[in-house]
């Protein structure tokens, strides 16, 4: 039958008005310690995911879940591909391009600069990534066939001086048979439009029509691949190996986290690196708890012994400090989850906040690939916290409370 002694007991010592005032101070510290690591763990375990999820959405707003192409060249036949990995209910869109490298120069400034450059169609390229809707000057739209206009990124546009309406050459690093020798292959462009996705594209990506990429480069009616979009991209390394075994194999396939899958694993080493760091604080408020239980013990032991001695058993005597460490645990653990929920919700509209009243720059684009502090709470996150808070705050209480079971009620009450 359970017996709820020494839970009442632990509870009526956690709540009494203590004579001893500095022990009161070590139990409310332990509070504080505990209630403190929790929510500076919830807060920064929150900040981590969001800007794990703020660049993995830039980085897919610019890049394909995944690309089919050819072992042996160039896809000439892709019509029927398309058709084939469209028909998987996990797609959810499906674009063609063409993928070459070249140099842009600016005439009339003298810069150069190499670029990528990528062959699209504008009117399938968005069931891929929403570049349209990133254009901040000019419009995809204006990407037509034989027209050869070109859309860049704003990093690139202001390091070669352009704007939109303005004319850039294309060098392409494929030579021409000319009565004066061999002569790079260059193509004058203009300038149709910016967008702005991030500093990872930004500066480095020039857009081109299909069709112009294909006389660009000599495809001769191929394309380099095919880029699909899925409804998880989570699922991208699955499907991607799906694939792969069902197409012939002279094909290659490949998913977003196979290029950008180390930097996204250094985020998750560097989010775990600092739980262990953060614990810490929580393993002190632990130690904290220790030492207000072991100066508990002393300060009881006439009552340790008298409930001894009226014929409480030594787990009993056990399970009341147990109680009582737990207790403060609970309330530290409970504390720290309100306060860090809150700080996490609010951090990103604080630091925004803080950003325009004085004027400073907290979070650099150029740094963090955003200009605030993002966060996104995960529920495994803040049961992982709970979890281990609640075990170190047990673990701390057995100490004294092998210590309180031990008293003997004769020695202790001896010169009472």
């Amino acid at each position: 039958m359970f017996k709820p002694f020494y839970a009442f007991v632990g509870y009526r010592y956690t709540r009494a008005k203590r004579k001893n005032h500095f022990i009161s101070f070590i139990s409310l510290t332990s509070v504080l310690g505990v209630a403190l690591g929790v929510s500076v763990l919830i807060t920064v375990l929150s900040v981590m995911n969001g800007f794990n999820r703020e660049i993995r959405a830039q980085i897919l707003t610019g890049t394909p879940h995944i690309t089919v192409g050819k072992i042996t060249g160039p896809l000439l036949d892709w019509q029927p591909l398309m058709k084939t990995l469209s028909e998987n209910p996990e797609v959810k869109g499906t674009a063609p391009f063409i993928l070459g490298q070249g140099m842009l120069s600016n005439g009339s400034s003298g810069r150069v600069q190499g670029v990528l450059v990528k062959g699209i169609d504008p009117n399938q390229v968005n069931e891929v990534y929403p570049l349209a809707t990133r254009m901040k000057e000019g419009s995809l739209a204006a990407l037509k066939a034989r027209e050869y206009n070109v859309v860049m990124g704003r990093t690139l546009a202001m390091n070669m001086g352009v704007k939109v309406g303005d004319k850039i050459s294309l060098i392409v690093p494929e030579a021409s048979v000319t009565p004066a020798g061999m002569m790079p292959r260059i193509k004058r462009f203009t300038v149709a439009g910016i967008f702005e996705i991030g500093d990872l594209f930004d500066g480095s990506q020039a857009f081109i029509h299909l069709e112009d990429a294909d006389k660009l480069f000599r495809m001769n009616g191929s394309i380099s691949g095919v880029q699909l979009k899925l409804n998880d991209e989570l699922e991208a390394p699955k499907l991607a190996r799906d694939f792969y075994f069902k197409l012939k194999q002279d094909y290659w396939v490949t998913d977003w986290t196979q290029d950008f899958g180390s930097f996204f694993k250094a985020l998750q080493i560097q989010k775990t690196v600092m739980l262990f760091i953060l614990l810490l604080i929580i393993a002190v408020a632990a130690f904290n708890l220790v030492s207000s239980l072991v100066m508990m013990v002393t300060d009881k032991r006439s009552d340790i012994a008298i409930m001894r001695a009226l014929g409480a058993s030594r787990g009993t005597i056990m399970g009341i400090f147990m109680a009582q460490g737990s207790m403060v645990g609970l309330l530290g653990t409970v504390s720290g989850i309100v306060f860090g929920l809150y700080m996490a919700f609010h951090v990103t509209g604080w630091t925004d906040a803080l950003q325009r009243m004085f004027n400073i720059e907290l979070v650099s684009r150029d740094v963090y690939f955003v200009n605030f502090l993002p966060s996104e709470v995960h529920t495994v996150d803040v049961v992982l916290v709970v979890g281990i808070t609640l075990f170190l705050s047990f673990l701390a209480t057995l100490y004294p409370a092998y210590r309180a079971a031990n008293i003997q009620p004769a020695e202790a009450l001896r010169y009472e």
